[in-house]
């Protein structure tokens, strides 16, 4: 397994393996966050903290968007990493569709089957069931995004938003700074894109932008004097920093615990302060949302070494594979919860919950090693490229590894 691993021998101490590993563990998350009934889902970050594995999700996306167009644009310009941008963009357009199409049938016909309508009313669905067409052209649009499938237009919008802001990788000082601009017009004025049956799309991308490219600054590495490329800048350790992200995910998860495990204390606190429990919205990702995901990234950046040998050992080779070939892998997360949540609903006993998470762990590393495996059948041979060189040929260029 650890042969398909990209990054995973010796010669690979470029890649950073934390992003991959902790991108695994998101992916993951958000499967077994999808499962109603679903008890590992209690030990999931949406129970400790004011995030989820989505924040944490597109923070990582942030960063591998950050390190890949920003070499491209560092190498080739603006013109060739927008373009880059643009057709990454295009292919996730075509896996939403088709996962879409998947997932509304593997819906619609369980509900036929079980004699369940319920199913469509809560995954949103009943749309697509009254007016197919018409729900078939909003979905092309992305003006109609049936529940656990607004991710991937989320990611659309984030990338085709990057475009412009690839320059600004270079000043990342204005870039946060015209990026918070944003997001506060995004929670104050209710900007957003149109949404066919709720107003506007549940993750709202105008908010989660800051998410998206607070990474991409993290992510980009500068070249250097010599032209080469090195390792983004790490952000300096501060001892006081650190106990203030510390003090902020412990009263996250002491207001989460009160919140899930006890509501009736809530009637204790302060009436502002229950208020803002009660109002930490997803949608406009909330500022406690926004800092805490931050606050875990700072600390889990300097808790974890680059180097940590535990990274390249065979506990982090499944999440590795995972989080290295992030868009089959989420696709198949969602086509599989929902046959989770069937299984459950038959019996949620301990047998069952074990077998369906463990079931479902193994099909997604599963489809990140078929991946993986079909990504080194691409990639030219190390022979292959000395004898180009040496001819001064051009190297066919693998296909793109640009994660999801």
């Amino acid at each position: 397994m650890r042969g398909l691993i990209r990054g995973g021998g010796a010669t690979g101490m470029g890649r950073d393996l934390r992003v991959d590993m902790f991108r695994g563990l998101a992916l993951f998350s958000i499967f077994v966050d999808h499962i109603p009934g679903n008890r590992l889902g209690e030990l999931t970050l949406r129970n400790i903290a004011f995030c989820d594995a989505t924040e944490a999700f597109v923070l990582l996306a942030g960063y591998a968007a950050g390190l890949a167009y920003g070499a491209a644009l560092d190498r080739r310009g603006w013109l060739f990493a927008a373009a880059s941008l643009l057709r990454r963009a295009g292919a996730l357009y075509v896996a939403h569709i088709f996962l879409f199409v998947v997932f509304a049938a593997q819906v619609g016909y369980s509900a036929g089957l079980l004699d369940n309508p319920a199913y469509l009313d809560e995954l949103h669905l009943d749309p697509f069931r009254e007016q197919p067409y018409y729900a078939l052209l909003q979905a092309l649009l992305l003006r109609y995004q049936p529940a656990f499938l607004d991710i991937l237009p989320l990611y659309i919008a984030l990338l085709v938003l990057l475009v412009p802001a690839l320059p600004l990788l270079r000043r990342p000082v204005l870039l946060l700074g015209l990026s918070a601009v944003l997001y506060a017009a995004a929670r104050l004025l209710d900007l957003n894109l149109p949404n066919w049956i709720d107003g506007g799309w549940f993750f709202n991308p105008f908010a989660w932008q800051a998410l998206f490219l607070a990474g991409t600054a993290l992510g980009y590495a500068p070249p250097g004097p010599d032209g080469r490329r090195g390792t983004p800048p790490a952000v300096p350790y501060r001892g006081w920093l650190v106990g203030l992200c510390v003090a902020l995910l412990a009263c996250g998860a002491v207001a989460m615990l009160v919140a899930f495990e006890a509501p009736e204390w809530l009637a204790l606190v302060p009436e502002q302060v229950g208020v803002l429990l009660t109002t930490i919205d997803k949608s406009a990702l909330h500022p406690l949302r926004l800092v805490s995901i931050l606050a875990l990234a700072y600390l889990l950046g300097h808790a974890v070494p680059r180097d940590a040998a535990w990274l390249r050992g065979r506990l982090a080779a499944p999440f590795l594979l995972m989080g290295q070939h992030g868009l089959p892998v989420f696709c198949t997360g969602i086509f599989l919860s929902f046959l989770g949540r069937l299984a459950l609903e038959q019996s949620d006993r301990g047998a069952m919950q074990l077998a369906v998470n463990l079931a479902g762990l193994a099909a997604l590393v599963t489809v990140g090693a078929i991946a993986a495996w079909y990504r080194q059948r691409g990639e030219p041979a190390a022979g292959d490229k000395a004898a180009a060189r040496a001819a001064r040929l051009p190297v066919p260029a693998p296909p793109s590894t640009t994660a999801a």
